[in-house]
């Protein structure tokens, strides 16, 4: 079917691969590229043997021009990027110049300062449209399987959708006092930053965790969660009809905010650059330097994730309420593929994302976020590639 290049080796690079190597009929061949190359070579030595050629490049992701060399070279179908959300737009140049697809997990984001937007990716929509090409943004699972579940709800199941709330819960133990489940960097700026959601046409702003609920989620119970900004809330505000309110939801255990609480009280979450014995560093970058890496916690966490949807909207006039959602056990995860379910909830739909955009079901000429395409292929995928979801007509609701 085809060729993919795939620029990452981390965590989320790490399933996608083992995903894309059990499709050999789609992903007949891939490039592994990072900056690290032995990273692509552990990964290669992995899954050395099976039906998909694979092959490893050093590359600064930063650099345009490395990245048009590599895709001339190796000449893809398609640029998978599962490395920094920082790299996006740097990527995205690459495959204008070359007239390749784009698929990524997560939005642009400048590296000075968090802002999880779309505006950069979206101002390529016409130039990526001229080319003929396509770039699918956020092909994770939140973003990403969260979009396409809301997507299945409007087709299926809505006339109008009026309230969406996204839930993400990781009841999973790794044993660490402190350790995020993907990179440091991006967890800790994302939880930070000030909450956000759409409320009746306008953006409401919170102080950074300071809204907490309980909420009974299956098969792992009562959690504490919180309200923050997801960028999913910006695509999807947009692109479901009719909708009057999204908020995003994430759980976190007291331990995880207490150390938290520290470490931006000293100033360690800090992203402005400091003078130390003659070096200029970010405190933020320091910090991810001796926490543990998210890609070794695999063999340690123990547990489940729950990611979902609770939707309420009408049908043929009447009220209606759902909940579409996954569970996902870290344990199993790593006996598959050896990562976490936060990786794995990641990277299974990354190669989704690309293997609908390869096969030409997701296949228009533009900048699309998933949540734009038809849903129902993504979601039998989801059944059938490790990532089962699950549907409750009768969910407790947020107020």
């Amino acid at each position: 079917m085809g060729k993919a290049l795939i620029i990452g080796a981390g965590g989320v690079a790490s399933v996608a691969i083992h995903k894309c190597c059990q499709n050999p009929e789609v992903f007949e061949e891939i490039c592994i590229a990072s900056r690290t190359v032995s990273k692509c070579e552990a990964i290669k030595n992995k899954l050395a043997g099976g039906r998909t050629k694979i092959h490893t490049a050093q590359l600064d992701a930063d650099n345009t021009d490395m990245v048009i060399d590599l895709i001339k070279s190796f000449r893809p179908d398609i640029v998978m990027n599962l490395a920094l959300p920082y790299q996006d737009l740097s990527i995205m140049d690459a495959c204008l110049a070359t007239g390749v697809d784009y698929v990524d997990t997560a939005n642009y984001e400048p590296p000075d300062t968090p802002k999880f937007e779309y505006k950069w990716q979206w101002a390529y929509r016409e130039k990526y449209k001229q080319a003929g090409i396509t770039g699918l943004l956020g092909s994770g699972f939140d973003p990403g399987v969260t979009g396409v579940f809301c997507a299945y709800a409007q087709k299926h199941y809505f006339d109008e959708i009026h309230y969406i709330d996204i839930v993400d819960a990781n009841a999973g133990d790794h044993g660490y006092p402190f350790a995020t489940n993907f990179n440091p960097e991006i967890n800790i700026r994302e939880v930070t930053a000030k909450g956000r959601y759409f409320d009746n046409g306008a953006w409401i702003e919170t102080a950074p965790l300071s809204v907490k609920k309980v909420y009974d989620l299956p098969e792992i119970g009562p959690k504490n969660i919180y309200l923050m900004y997801h960028e999913e809330l910006e695509s999807l505000a947009i692109h479901i009809k009719g909708i009057k309110r999204i908020r995003f939801w994430m759980t976190f255990s007291d331990n995880y905010l207490n150390h938290l609480r520290v470490l931006q009280n000293v100033g360690m979450t800090s992203i402005e650059p400091i003078d130390f014995e003659g070096h200029s560093i970010i405190p933020l970058q320091f910090l991810k330097a001796v926490l543990p890496d998210p890609a070794s916690l695999g063999p340690r966490t123990k547990g489940k994730t729950n990611i979902g949807c609770i939707i309420q909207g009408l049908k043929d006039g009447k009220p209606r309420t759902y909940y579409v959602y996954n569970v996902c056990v870290h344990e199993e995860c790593y006996a598959e593929v050896g990562s976490q379910a936060i990786s794995y909830t990641t990277g299974v739909p990354a190669m989704i994302g690309a293997m609908l955009t390869l096969k030409g079901i997701w296949k228009k000429p533009g900048v699309f976020n998933v949540e734009e395409f038809d849903p129902d292929p993504f979601m039998e995928a989801l059944n059938q590639y490790g990532l089962p979801w699950q549907e409750d007509f009768s969910p407790t609701l947020l107020d």
